[in-house]
């Protein structure tokens, strides 16, 4: 796409600060990072959200994030790491690029990931539930 962001990078139109590629990916760090060597992991080719890309890709977009999470443990000595994908506006996507974060985190920095838990009323609507997702699935 002409006025993706990530899309530039990976022409090489716009530079990045590239840690890893291969032929279906390409990983560079944060400009805005949470931590010092938070790195984005991106698809080569342009899908909007990461469930959008063929399980083949998907597959390829996994590996290359294990791999550069596995780096990004060394050179940074964290404590742990935040993988993440942001998928859709509601979720915090701000680049309708497929992406996954891989956020260095170490127990004093101010990064905070909270939500409020909901519950199920009771076993017939968790049933409810475990139906339609397993039904979406295909099984």
């Amino acid at each position: 796409m002409s006025d993706c962001i990530f899309c530039k990078i990976v022409s090489g139109e716009i530079g990045a600060s590239k840690v890893y590629e291969d032929k279906y990916t390409l990983a560079f760090l944060d400009i805005n990072p949470v931590n010092k060597g938070h790195v984005l992991v991106i698809p080569k080719k342009h899908f909007d959200t990461v469930l959008d890309m063929p399980e083949d890709e998907g597959v390829a977009l996994a590996k290359a994030s294990v791999k550069v999470g596995k780096a990004v443990r060394k050179a940074t000595n964290c404590e742990g790491i935040n993988l993440l994908h942001n998928i859709g506006k509601a979720a915090g996507q701000l680049v309708f690029h497929a992406h996954v974060h891989l956020i260095p985190r170490f127990s004093h920095d101010s990064m905070r990931l909270g939500w409020d838990r909901k519950q199920y009323a009771n076993s017939a609507e968790q049933e409810e539930f475990r139906k339609k997702v397993s039904e979406a699935v295909g099984k």
